[in-house]
């Protein structure tokens, strides 16, 4: 008979543990989240709430017919998610993204788990290793994992962290930006979850504007790192915007600053280079500068931010930050149910497994939380397919990725395994985005309908 009264652990009030607590609760088994704020701090949090948002509050797409992340998105949706239906409740218009108030989406994870009888909230940091008498355990610590577990951790398994650097961007108080310069408009006025099509706001630059201020974020004065910090890399997916200044000085004309699919309303042509904000909280007050995570100290912000036009008085909510990210080598360590494989009660989930971002991390907590109860309930936990985003992030961190080369990654339809084309030839990029999405949606459904018969 299974043991309905074990109790489950999970170490970790971030995104994965939270959904990783609410699949448990749901499944009908007792769990136990540990969060170690306000005991400790970190870095990053600035609360002490449940799944607090640090680096941006956009989930990204939330177009499920062509995006891998707005598939994750539905296929979460589809499995109760409780990330999802808080980012639902507490979204902001974004365009085409799913963006969030921060607080209200915190809100709303912390008093659902709250609410849930079967969920006990222990305020308390865990410094080492979970004792022997925890038998079923989720480590969702995060990329700030307390400095006494990671040690821990890393003594046990015999394998040093990866690290890499992750940077905060600045928040700006709307009403301290010069609308006489800058303008509301989504590219291509495209209309995303609870938006107009105006759901930016724009800073146009020309020319000259856009080379002085390449000059200044390349002079500005950078956060010093300590010695052991010097040869962490930064991800890819997230660099800091003086750092990609650095690769030349069209990169960030190409990339976060492009000026495609908008048009200037003050001149009617489209600008050289454009700085683009997002609403950051429900009432609108507050916007984040869009892919401006930043190194540069706080002096520095406040003096080159200031010289984007429309923003010469910004007056700053927060300023950007850097800290640094520590992830574990998920295809060497863990097996195929994301336990550890030196000890199998343990399970990872979240950012530390290795994968980026706030959904993706939701996403292994989801899938941890649901393995880790069918086990106590006495049933063969269920692997999604490979061919759904769930299936294909699980798959790629726990083997499908080369352990010497293991990066963090976001969802992807890289991750997919190919179409099979009955026609032949070759498929148009539309045609076979949709052919991912609409073929993962059909064995999603098939594997929670197995999943929920397992359950009875």
């Amino acid at each position: 008979m299974p043991d309905h009264q074990k109790v489950i652990h999970v170490v970790g009030g971030g995104l994965a543990g939270s959904e990783a607590t609410w699949q448990i609760a749901k499944a009908g088994c007792a769990v136990v989240l540990h969060e170690m704020r306000p005991q400790r701090k970190t870095d990053a949090h600035q609360t002490d709430g449940l799944a607090e948002l640090v680096c941006s509050n956009s989930f990204r797409s939330d177009d499920w017919e062509s995006n891998a992340v707005g598939l994750l998105h539905e296929e979460m949706r589809r499995c109760g998610s409780l990330v999802m239906q808080a980012a639902d409740k507490a979204k902001v218009p974004a365009g085409g993204a799913l963006a969030v108030d921060r607080d209200l989406f915190s809100d709303e994870v912390t008093r659902a788990l709250e609410a849930l009888p079967n969920v006990t909230i222990q305020r308390e940091e865990v410094a080492g290793l979970p004792p022997a008498e925890w038998e079923s355990v989720i480590l969702a610590t995060g990329p700030l994992t307390s400095p006494a577990l990671a040690a821990a951790i890393r003594e046990a398994t015999d394998e040093g962290y990866l690290s890499f650097f992750d940077a905060i961007a600045p928040i700006v108080h709307k009403d301290s930006i010069n609308f006489s310069r800058a303008w509301f408009q989504s590219r291509y006025d495209k209309v995303g979850p609870g938006g107009t099509g105006k759901d930016y706001i724009n800073c146009p630059m020309d020319k000259e504007q856009y080379e002085a201020f390449i000059q200044a974020l390349l002079d500005g004065e950078k956060t010093e790192f300590k010695e052991w910090e010097k040869d962490t890399p930064y991800f890819e997916g997230c660099l800091p915007i003086e750092v990609m200044a650095e690769r030349g000085p069209e990169t960030l004309r190409f990339g976060p600053m492009k000026p495609v699919g908008l048009t200037d309303p003050h001149t009617g042509k489209r600008p050289y280079a454009v700085v683009q904000l997002r609403q950051d909280n429900k009432l609108g007050t507050l916007y984040n500068l869009v892919g401006f995570q930043t190194k540069l100290k706080y002096g520095a912000q406040a003096q080159v931010f200031r010289t984007i036009p429309g923003l010469e008085e910004a007056e700053f909510a927060r300023l950007g930050g850097i800290h640094r990210n520590t992830f574990i080598n998920s295809p060497k360590l863990l097996d195929g149910l994301c336990r550890l494989k030196i000890d199998p009660r343990i399970r990872f989930a979240g950012q530390v497994t290795g994968v980026e971002g706030y959904v993706e991390s939701a996403a292994i907590g989801l899938l941890a939380g649901r393995f880790a109860a069918a086990e106590v309930l006495g049933e063969e936990p269920a692997i999604p397919p490979v061919t759904t985003a769930l299936g294909a992030l699980l798959n790629h961190i726990t083997g499908g990725a080369e352990s010497e080369t293991f990066q963090p990654m976001n969802v992807n339809f890289g991750l997919f395994p190919p179409l099979e084309d009955a026609r032949g030839g070759r498929r148009g990029k539309a045609d076979r985005k949709k052919g991912y999405t609409s073929r993962a949606l059909a064995d999603l459904d098939a594997w929670l309908g197995r999943s929920a018969k397992a359950a009875e």
